[in-house]
């Protein structure tokens, strides 16, 4: 017989393929779409009150809350407590440091103190900042940078007026 050449056959490899990168890959994505369902959730706050209180003191809360009005032509009005009753007289004050951010760092200092005594560490005041429709903006941001440098952590800006608050924003 004739000396055929023989058929180079190439030498087959075992196939392998390595999945690590592939494993990789999916417990990053399943990590990231589950960190962004959760930040994705709306936060809310619950603002209901307890109205079974057992603080020693009546209208503890009511004892918290400073309501700051902003009026026209940078006129800065506030009160401490509800405004038929208030603890602090309705006071026109300056903005800045020698006006509403002594008066807020001062007025929360002293609740940060009395709550500390009552067992409620943290519990410092509640502002709550009301801007007239005609109040420029940069008042509120001026009042929201007070909080701010105050430290104070609980405040609100709420656009309502009483009818007495509306009366008291008009005469001073």
């Amino acid at each position: 017989m004739q000396n055929l050449p023989k058929k180079v056959r190439s030498k087959k490899l075992n196939s392998r393929v390595d999945l690590t990168a592939m494993v990789s890959v999916s417990f990053l994505l399943i990590i990231f779409f589950m960190v962004v369902g959760e930040l994705s959730k709306p936060k809310s706050m619950d603002l209901s009150r307890n109205d079974c209180c057992d603080c020693p003191i009546p209208h503890y809360e009511e004892n918290r809350s400073i309501t700051v009005m902003l009026g026209e032509n940078d006129k800065l009005i506030y009160y401490m407590g509800i405004l038929s009753s208030p603890i602090i007289a309705p006071k026109e004050i300056k903005y800045g440091k020698d006006g509403i951010r002594q008066e807020l760092l001062k007025r929360n200092k002293s609740m940060l103190e009395y709550s500390a005594a009552l067992g409620k560490h943290g519990r410092g005041i509640s502002v709550i900042i009301k801007p007239t429709k005609k109040s420029n903006f940069k008042n509120l941001v001026d009042m929201l940078d007070e909080m701010k440098i105050a430290n104070i952590d609980s405040y609100s800006v709420v656009p309502e007026f009483s009818p007495e608050e509306s009366k008291l924003i008009a005469s001073k």
